[in-house]
């Protein structure tokens, strides 16, 4: 493990890159500025596509983004990690919803593809989606990374590292479900859907890039897992330590177990 000086600390763990920033609206402003440069590179040689997360970590590092100015959201082409199944677009739970109000009500994009947790034809939907993913060929991935070490909604018990398939539906677990009423997007455990649509590991790890939120005193513990555990899908975000280029951006809580940070 790496640590540079100053007040952002920087770490490495295999292939991973972490910083370590004072808050979490410093930590969110960061990889909100590493997006807006990844944005202009990737302008200039084409037009953009970016897949963007969702949940309590990406708020402020999209707060941060949809503010800086001169970004060239006109050539950019969304998409989204996951959605859960059978809730209403307008729950406050809702993914869609949630990219509506924080991004793309807020920046005039070319195309943003939303998951369709209501579709009839399910399987047709997760069919074309991944179509329109290939089609795209994301070059940029907003992340963050659960309780339980899931990327998007691939709890352990449904991580598959050579899943054959790029979006599939899931079944979340207790950990997971539990995450998302404490942070208040539902009543109660009971409420929160057993079900859910996500992009798979193999979908995620083809991205070149991914910027990684993770802020936050409840995320300290999957942080340390991250970077100790052996690779495996009993923690999927282990699988982190292997992208060419993955940078994590923490708080001083969410790195607290981290070895080495003071």
């Amino acid at each position: 493990m790496d640590t540079g000086n100053g007040e952002v600390q920087h770490f490495k763990v295999g292939l991973l890159k972490l910083e370590i920033h004072s808050n979490k609206k410093a930590a969110g402003e960061a990889a909100a500025r590493a997006t807006a440069q990844t944005l202009h590179e990737l302008d200039r040689r084409g037009s953009p596509s970016v897949i963007f997360a969702t949940g309590a970590s990406q708020l402020e590092t999209l707060n941060a983004l949809t503010s800086i100015p001169n970004l060239p959201w006109h050539n950019v082409q969304g998409f989204h990690l996951d959605e859960y199944l059978g809730i209403d677009q307008n729950h406050r739970a809702s993914f869609r919803r949630y990219l509506r109000e924080n991004l793309t009500r807020c920046v005039r994009m070319k195309a943003f593809h939303e998951i369709d947790g209501n579709a009839r034809d399910l399987d047709s939907m997760c069919r074309g989606y991944a179509e329109k993913l290939r089609l795209a060929d994301p070059q940029l991935c907003l992340l963050g990374i659960g309780e339980n070490g899931h990327l998007a909604f691939n709890d352990p018990s449904e991580a598959n590292f050579d899943d054959p398939v790029a979006v599939k539906i899931v079944h979340l677990d207790a950990v997971c479900r539990k995450q998302q009423a404490a942070e208040g997007w539902f009543n109660d455990f009971q409420e929160v859907p057993e079900l859910a649509i996500t992009l798979t590991i193999p979908a995620i790890f083809r991205v070149p890039k991914l910027i990684i939120s993770v802020p936050g005193s409840r995320k300290a513990q999957i942080v340390r897992r991250t970077l100790e555990d052996p690779i495996s899908t009993n923690c999927p975000a282990t699988l982190l330590r292997k992208h060419p280029d993955a940078t994590i951006y923490l708080d001083r809580e969410s790195a607290a177990e981290v070895d080495g940070f003071s």
